[in-house]
């Protein structure tokens, strides 16, 4: 364990939350093993934690023409672009269980166009980084090709929300100074003990 503060940010005693965040930290660390540091970093304006994750969840866990592997490698090219160390080892744990692949989140945080990914994903990803990176020049052109990849609007809203959710995250955890726990960098690259 880091003696590095997990956020530049107070902390709150997990007791003194009220109960329904209680159960939603001890929730996620009952299926992680672990509470994930920016659940204890905004947990100290439980207004906000409820919002922020309530969109989380509205995006990252719903059905939909999105895999739940194709939603998070959304977040980790675009965590990439916008330099968020948090959500780039995070979400690259959660994208290599998803995906069942060891080295995929590693290979789209670096270069999502030399990746081992299907044309499906790279065009998706084409568009998630240009709402991260130029989303004011979006035109048609944009959507057109994303349809014959069997996107339709909704997913394409899908995709754009989340790279614009997690630019607000990413800045959120890059101004918080808010660290991965360390036991996401072997998540999904080693075997979990049974």
């Amino acid at each position: 364990m880091s003696a590095v503060p997990i956020s530049r940010y107070p902390i709150p005693d997990l007791a003194s939350l009220p109960q329904d965040m209680q159960d939603r930290i001890l929730g996620v660390q009952e299926k992680a093993g672990f509470i994930p540091n920016v659940f204890l970093a905004l947990a100290h304006r439980p207004a906000e934690f409820r919002a922020f994750f309530a969109y989380h969840d509205a995006l990252m866990e719903k059905e939909g023409g999105l895999s739940l592997a194709e939603r998070e490698m959304i977040v980790v090219a675009t965590s990439a672009a916008n330099n968020c160390e948090y959500c780039v080892v995070a979400h690259g744990a959660i994208l290599r269980i998803r995906a069942k692949n060891t080295t995929i989140a590693d290979q789209v945080a670096v270069n999502y166009r030399k990746a081992d990914i299907s044309p499906r994903e790279r065009a998706m990803l084409d568009f998630a980084m240009k709402v991260c990176l130029d989303a004011q020049s979006i035109d048609d052109t944009d959507y057109q090709r994303l349809y014959p990849h069997g996107f339709n609007d909704a997913d394409i809203w899908d995709i754009a929300a989340i790279a614009a959710f997690f630019g607000l995250s990413n800045r959120m955890v890059n101004f918080a100074s808010i660290r991965p726990n360390d036991e996401f960098y072997l998540m999904g690259r080693v075997p979990r003990d049974v």
